[in-house]
């Protein structure tokens, strides 16, 4: 594979020699570890902006909080550093619309951990980046890689465009779940993919098993699957190994691993199956991805599950998980999807 971050410019070189005022748009976590890893490239910024239906007079990091209409007002023109994520077409299509009148870029902090993809990041991983590139089983993955790859890079929207996919294609033509599956969620959340696995099977399935380490969503997912047949349920998180662990306790899917928080029981995978098979296997573990493939080395050497893990939560995943998997069973097939999102959330890796 070439150097595909050859001939590129990085995105925070792009704010950092840009002669135009630089706005954030969005609040939030995303947008304070764009504040944070600013600061350490000695980036300025000169005000902190909303979708017009959010603006009400906030403050955030000592800046008014103003509509697009606002700034146009008040600069000639101005780039934007987004700094929130979403999938809701209507928020895309308007993220789409700023940066058709004014230059944008995504900068690139993680979903979790403080690791941002610079120059350093690049150099330090550059030998695993170009290694997990062979291991795609097809060009599409490939592609998906290498812009995602750029897109990390230079924070550039255009390049997600073009390897944007919807599930159908991923559980049509990879995953093709059967009528008769054994399926284990890993981060159930409230049911909602269960309910993917469902419509994927034509309502049909030979047993479904859950874990979900919050209590609120647990509660959720307990109602969604009030009734069903052959499904067990655990409030569990998953992990490498069978201990305790401090979770945030954040409401919907950010409940995650953290230094400090509440403390929930986590399990391999191995140790919750002890040795029955299963045969599809979803992960959304909010960046605790390569400890739970370590949770699970016999369960993928000796029964090879379909898989549906999520690639993003930090940017090591893409093509650390991959080898990874690869590693332990290289009999699988592993294929990369992006469904619609902004930023690179929602990009998967399929292996079969």
């Amino acid at each position: 594979m070439e150097n595909i971050l050859a001939a590129h410019k990085s995105v925070w070189d792009f704010f950092k020699n840009s002669q135009k005022p630089v706005i954030l748009y969005g609040m939030g976590d995303g947008a304070d570890k764009v504040i944070k890893a600013f600061e350490k490239y000695n980036i300025s910024v000169s005000g902190v902006m909303a979708s017009d239906d959010f603006v009400r007079g906030q403050s955030f990091h000592g800046f008014t909080v103003k509509k697009l209409g606002d700034f146009e007002k008040e600069f000639d023109d101005f780039c934007v550093a987004l700094c929130f994520a979403s999938s809701l077409d209507n928020v895309m299509a308007n993220i789409k619309r700023v940066s058709a009148m004014h230059p944008l870029r995504v900068p690139s902090v993680p979903a979790f951990g403080s690791v941002i993809f610079d120059d350093d990041f690049v150099q330090k991983y550059s030998e695993k980046i170009h290694g997990a590139y062979s291991l795609f089983a097809d060009e599409q993955s490939k592609s998906v890689y290498k812009n995602t790859l750029k897109f990390y890079y230079t924070g550039e929207l255009s390049l997600l465009d073009k390897i944007t996919t919807d599930k159908d294609e991923a559980f049509n033509t990879i995953v093709r779940l059967g009528k008769n599956e054994s399926y284990l969620d890993l981060g159930a959340y409230n049911g909602d993919t269960i309910e993917e696995f469902l419509h994927y099977t034509g309502g049909e399935y030979k047993d479904i098993t859950a874990l979900e380490p919050n209590a609120k969503n647990f509660k959720k997912l307990e109602k969604f699957c009030g009734g069903m047949k052959n499904v067990n349920i655990h409030m569990l998180g998953a992990y490498s190994k069978n201990t305790e662990l401090d979770f945030n306790n954040k409401a919907g899917r950010n409940s995650a691993i953290a230094d400090r928080g509440v403390k929930t029981r986590v399990m391999a995978t191995d140790s919750l199956l002890c040795g029955k098979s299963v045969s599809y296997i979803k992960a959304d573990v909010e960046g605790a991805d390569t400890e739970v493939i370590l949770g699970m080395k016999n369960t993928l050497k000796n029964f090879k599950p379909k898989l549906n893990f999520s690639a993003y939560h930090r940017f090591e995943d893409i093509f650390r998980l991959p080898q990874l998997i690869h590693g332990i069973n290289p009999d699988y097939k592993i294929y990369l999807r992006h469904h619609p999102y902004i930023p690179a959330w929602d990009t998967n890796l399929y292996c079969v």
